[in-house]
């Protein structure tokens, strides 16, 4: 079976590194107030190289953006966390004979960097990164590069894991998955419900697992 995993909100925590990687850019670089403010407000949803092209703009930085965005690439990375429980259960999942792929918006560079930080990139057969092809979910290509990457088709069916309402669960689910929705954002009026909601990412992972068994 495949199992197809969102990462940011999923299976890390993205909102407690940004805010880490923020403040430590800006105390190393000595950035004011108006800047850490301007850097959390233009990264709190995606990040990319072009963000810091505008601060160095709107700033008048001497930086080249291509450093700033470097040192905060390596510091989100850095400060990325994955718990430890979440892994077993991708190790269990491995070992029931699931293909696990990641399917995440985002530059592939950092989406990568987070990947291997936390020590996913060796637990999953295949990444799909909205980067890699400017496509970003809830598109139904971006699923069929997942499923291509672990291998697979999405004819064969399978599972979407993730936190957003419509990238990752309505995405899914016009991707042909069945899907289990972390809950936490405002859930749109009119969306097809998920399969199953939970609380992390285990209580999916166990769900899966109990699919193997049955």
């Amino acid at each position: 079976m495949l199992a197809l995993f969102d990462l940011d909100g999923t299976l890390i925590d993205r909102q407690v590194a940004l805010s880490d990687a923020v403040t430590a850019l800006c105390r190393a670089h000595a950035f004011n107030t108006s800047i850490e403010q301007w850097l959390r407000a233009a990264l709190a949803d995606r990040a990319n190289l072009s963000d810091f092209a505008r601060l160095r703009t709107d700033f008048g930085l001497a930086e080249p953006a291509e450093q700033l965005w470097q040192e905060y690439v390596d510091l989100i990375a850095g400060a990325a966390t994955c718990r430890p429980e979440v892994l077993e259960g991708l190790r269990q999942l491995r070992a029931a004979a699931w293909t696990i792929g990641i399917v995440t918006n985002g530059a592939s560079d950092i989406q990568r960097a987070k990947l291997d930080a936390v020590g996913l990139t060796y637990l999953v057969d295949g990444i799909a990164a909205s980067g890699d092809v400017e496509i970003r979910k809830p598109a139904r290509e971006l699923f069929e590069l997942a499923a291509s990457r672990c291998g697979r088709s999405l004819a064969d069916g399978g599972w979407m894991v993730g936190d957003n309402p419509v990238g990752d669960i309505g995405g899914g689910h016009q991707a042909g998955l069945r899907t289990i929705w972390l809950r936490g954002r405002p859930w749109p009026d009119g969306l097809h419900s998920a399969d199953h909601t939970v609380d992390n990412a285990t209580d999916a992972i166990t769900i899966l697992l109990n699919e193997t068994s049955e």
